[in-house]
């Protein structure tokens, strides 16, 4: 795999033995576990046993993702992904011993694709491994229909996965941009919390609602002009958002203008 793509957050493209997994901790006998189970599922395995090795593993071994432990001496992994989102949207799972919701939400901010919590079993961790890793090729894969306009103050570039605000370019996040894509699709319809989890991030996720509420707070503070009354992203309280039917409204105003 090229070393343009490894750190682009695209699935790989040409042929391949196996798909490569960095873990990154600093305890031994989890990455024994860790590589184990994932050699039997048929990944192969990449170690590091800090942030500092680990960002060079990357540039060096082109993994196709990253298990990212959060507590490790000298660099964390909070400042390791900090670090990694500067050059590269390579998918990033962070192993985490807390279950505390506060760093799971940093994680998130900080552009994490998913946390699991320890102790994990090898199946939970497998089936996540692969549900982060089809999203990263199911965003590769999103149609381009260039800019799609959804009224004179904001505009969607499919082509740059951004949106555009008041003439402004904002970049968003992969998981932001599958979201946001997913609302558009649907616009003028609701859509449940259980759709947008299997859709966005897989039917894994089904129980992660939260995960829902999140990423819709992010996109609103990064399109709706007063977040607190959205526009746009509407909710549905008890069942699901719904993105405002942009294209019925802009039939209406050509239909003015038109009369």
């Amino acid at each position: 795999m090229a070393g343009k793509s490894s750190t682009s957050g695209k699935a790989p493209s040409g042929p391949r033995e196996r798909l490569r997994v960095l873990v990154v901790d600093d305890e031994p006998r989890m990455i024994g576990f860790i590589r184990m189970n994932l050699e039997l599922e048929g990944f192969q395995v990449i170690e590091a046993t800090d942030g500092i090795r680990a960002l060079e593993a990357i540039r060096t071994q082109l993994p196709d993702i990253v298990l990212l432990d959060v507590m490790m001496p000298n660099l964390d992994g909070f400042e390791t992904l900090r670090m990694l989102r500067e050059f590269s949207n390579l998918p990033v799972i962070m192993l985490t011993a807390k279950g505390e919701e506060d760093d799971k939400v940093k994680g998130l901010e900080l552009g994490a694709d998913d946390y699991i919590t320890k102790p994990f079993s090898p199946r939970e961790l497998s089936s996540r491994i692969r549900a982060v890793l089809r999203r990263a090729e199911s965003a590769a894969a999103t149609p381009e229909r260039a800019i799609l306009k959804i009224d004179d103050r904001l505009s969607v570039d499919f082509n740059r996965r951004a949106v555009i605000v008041n003439g402004e370019l904002i970049k968003l996040r992969p998981t932001e941009f599958r979201l946001l894509y997913h609302l558009i699709e649907n616009a003028g319809w609701t859509v449940t919390h259980e759709q947008i989890l299997a859709k966005v991030w897989g039917y894994e996720y089904r129980d992660e609602t939260h995960y829902v509420r999140l990423y819709v707070n992010y996109l609103r503070e990064k399109i709706e002009e007063d977040p607190a009354h959205p526009k746009y992203i509407l909710t549905e309280r008890g069942v699901g958002y719904r993105f405002v039917d942009f294209r019925r409204e802009l039939q209406g105003e050509q239909s003015t203008g038109s009369a």
